[in-house]
């Protein structure tokens, strides 16, 4: 029963990350033909390998050759790697020069692993993000080191793909996908959270039995909506909680005090529908969400109608009650 259950959640996880790259592909397709150069040839001579299925890699000693199989987490996209956050850079700005070395020298391997605040944490460009409150923020969850060893942004955030769709805003939906795609590389992998603790796959479908429609609720908010402490300063909380402290209770989200406000529609500033009367409009231009979507008008007139009704009835029962003693 647990290999059935596994295979089930692997599966659901892969048809998330599909619809997740479907989702962006036309995006990151157009964004390369529209406004990026040829790629630089430093960054090529890596790609020749890297963006590949396959490479031939060469003996420097007798100069034999084969063809090997490039293992997915060493494969890099060029449209994704141009488009993602670090796509401006070359290779060797973060990396060792020692890779431009064919075949790559074991001692690379040893190398320090950069962090966001080895360059963001004095850069002027970089304050807008506020790094030393993620990295405070990351401390605390339950992805920080003291609970799982050599866990890091890295874990989360791949470096060649990594790219800002909360900050740059568009559709939700893509944000969605986007940001779930990241939580299910290992929560709905076991081949990739096995890597990061000893421990059963929890099992997504089951665990999450109790929310209604679930299918809807993972199509439109992110993990991070439920399973992560807002934090005013923060665009997207890295506060990440242990499974008893999510939000359980539909009343944070479904009113017009609704959570999301803080979180996943935190990016969009200005209430493009207020004029007509809506409650959180930003929420209202992508999705309908009940109790958080009230129109003030239609509030108002609710009320006016409920009233009336109720008005309608004591008349009604004091005339039938006049009535009743006239008879008698």
């Amino acid at each position: 029963m647990p290999a059935k259950i596994q295979i089930t959640d692997l599966t659901f996880a892969r048809r998330l990350l599909i619809i997740a790259a479907f989702g962006l592909s036309n995006l990151t397709a157009l964004a390369y033909d529209d406004k990026h150069p040829p790629i630089d040839p430093e960054i090529q001579q890596c790609l020749d390998c890297h963006g590949n299925y396959r490479y031939t890699l060469t003996d420097p000693e007798f100069g034999e050759t084969v063809v090997l199989k490039m293992y997915d987490e060493l494969r890099i996209d060029p449209i994704e790697y141009l488009t993602a956050a670090h796509g401006k850079f070359i290779c060797t700005d973060c990396h060792s020069p020692d890779y431009e070395t064919h075949p790559h020298p074991i001692s690379v391997k040893f190398e320090y692993q950069n962090t966001c605040l080895d360059c963001h944490a004095n850069d002027e460009h970089s304050l807008k993000f506020n790094f030393d409150k993620i990295e405070e923020e990351f401390q605390l969850s339950i992805h920080g080191d003291h609970f799982i060893e050599n866990f890091s942004c890295w874990s989360c955030h791949n470096p060649h793909t990594y790219r800002l769709t909360t900050r740059e805003g568009g559709r939700i939906a893509d944000i969605v996908a986007f940001n779930n795609a990241m939580c299910l590389e290992c929560h709905g992998d076991i081949s990739h959270y096995a890597v990061l603790i000893e421990r059963q796959l929890t099992h997504m479908l089951s665990k999450h039995e109790w929310l209604p429609n679930q299918s809807l609720h993972f199509r439109k908010i992110r993990c991070i909506d439920c399973h992560a402490a807002v934090h005013e300063d923060l665009l997207v909380a890295h506060h990440v909680l242990p499974a008893s402290e999510s939000v359980r209770n539909c009343v944070e989200c479904h009113s017009t005090n609704s959570i999301l406000m803080g979180s996943l529609y935190k990016h969009k500033t200005v209430e493009r529908r207020n004029r007509f009367g809506f409650f959180n409009a930003e929420i209202t231009t992508d999705a309908y969400i009940i109790g958080a979507n009230r129109n003030f008008y239609f509030n108002v007139a609710s009320a006016v109608v409920f009233g009336l009704v109720i008005i309608g009835i004591a008349i009604h029962a004091i005339l039938r009650y006049i009535h009743f003693r006239q008879r008698r």
